[in-house]
C-alpha cells in the first residue's frame, strides 16, 4: 500500500463521527482523532461544516487551531501558540513530533542529530532514535539511522496536508523544478550531440590514416623490390603523410631489410671460400710410385 494512503483509511470513521457532531461533540473528536494512533492526515476533517464551525465558536475554536496544527504545522508552532491552544497529551505530543519530523524530512535528505534534538525538544539522542525508529515502523517517512555521523538519512517521507495559501508557492516550486529539469536534459542531449560527432570524425581520422599508412608500406615495398632488382639500393626520400611513430617503424625495417641482404652476402662468400679449399688428398696405393731404388 502506498505511503499516505494507509494513514488516510483510518481517518474514515472519524469522518463518519463528524456529520453528527458539534460544538463540544465535534471538540472531543478532534481530540480523539489527534490521539488515536496510524491517524497523520486530518485535511478531509478540516473540510467538515460540523469541523469548520468550530472556527468561529468562541468556547472552542482553540480546538479548531489544535486541528490545523495537526495538518500541517509543526511542534515548533505549538511551543509558540502553546498559551491559545488545548495542552497536548502524551499520545498527542509524540505524533506532532513524527509529523514534525516528516515536514523537515520534506526539505532535507539529511537531518543532523543535534537540529533535531532542538527542534523536537528531545532530551537524549536515545530518545530522539525512539522516535524516529517509531516512525519508520508507522511508514511515515523511510530512511537510516547513522549514529557514526550522528544524523538521519532520508530515503522517503508521506506527504502532509497543504495549508490554504501554499498551493500557489508549490506549483511554483514544481515549475521551477521542471525549467531546471529541462535545462539539464537539453544539456546533457547537446553534449552526447557532441560526444557523438567527435566519435564520428576521430573514425574517419583513423580510416583515412590506415589508408596512408597502408599506402605507404606498399610503396616502401615496391622500392625495395625495384632496389634488389637493379642490385643496388636506393633511399626512399618521397612524401609519405606518416606520423613521426610511422617513419620511425619503416626506417627500422628498411634497416632490418639491408641487414638480412648483408647477412645473405656474408653466407655466399663463406661458402665460395670453402669450395675453393676443398683439395684430393692422393691416394694411399700411389704412395712411392716413380722412386728409384739406389742399391
Amino acid at each position: 500500500m502506498e505511503m499516505g494512503i494507509q494513514h488516510a483509511g483510518k481517518l474514515e470513521s472519524f469522518l463518519l463521527m463528524s456529520k453528527a457532531a458539534k460544538g463540544a461533540a465535534a471538540a472531543k473528536l478532534i481530540q480523539d482523532a489527534t490521539s488515536a494512533p496510524g491517524v497523520f492526515v486530518f485535511g478531509e476533517l478540516l473540510e467538515q461544516p460540523n469541523i469548520q464551525e468550530l472556527a468561529s465558536n468562541e468556547q472552542h475554536s482553540r480546538f479548531y487551531s489544535l486541528l490545523q496544527l495537526f495538518a500541517y504545522k509543526t511542534y515548533a508552532d505549538y511551543i509558540q501558540h502553546k498559551d491559545s491552544l488545548p495542552p497536548l497529551n502524551e499520545a498527542q505530543t509524540i505524533k506532532l513530533k513524527q509529523l514534525s519530523l516528516v515536514s523537515l524530512a520534506q526539505d532535507s535528505r539529511i537531518l543532523p542529530y543535534n537540529e533535531l534534538l532542538r527542534v523536537l525538544d528531545m532530551p537524549t539522542v536515545r530518545e530522539l532514535e525512539d522516535l524516529i525508529i517509531d516512525a519508520i515502523y508507522l511508514d511515515i517517512v523511510r530512511g537510516k539511522l547513522d549514529q557514526k555521523e550522528g544524523q538521519f538519512e532520508v530515503e522517503y517521507t508521506m506527504g502532509r496536508d497543504l495549508e490554504p495559501g501554499k498551493l500557489e508557492q508549490l506549483l511554483l516550486s514544481l515549475q521551477n523544478w521542471a525549467s531546471t529539469t529541462s535545462a539539464v536534459l537539453a544539456t546533457l542531449d547537446s553534449k552526447l550531440a557532441e560526444l557523438a560527432n567527435r566519435t564520428v570524425v576521430a573514425k574517419k581520422e583513423k580510416e583515412e590514416y590506415d589508408k596512408r599508412y597502408q599506402a605507404t608500406l606498399r610503396e616502401v615495398a615496391d622500392k625495395q623490390k625495384e632496389a634488389r632488382n637493379s642490385g643496388k639500393s636506393h633511399p626512399f626520400s618521397g612524401r609519405t603523410g606518416l606520423t613521426a611513430a610511422g617513419i620511425a617503424e619503416r626506417d627500422r625495417e628498411l634497416a632490418r631489410q639491408a641487414e638480412r641482404e648483408k647477412q645473405k652476402e656474408r653466407e655466399k662468400g663463406n661458402e665460395e671460400n670453402l669450395d675453393s679449399m676443398d683439395v684430393d688428398e692422393p691416394a694411399e696405393g700411389s704412395k712411392g710410385k716413380g722412386r728409384k731404388c739406389v742399391c
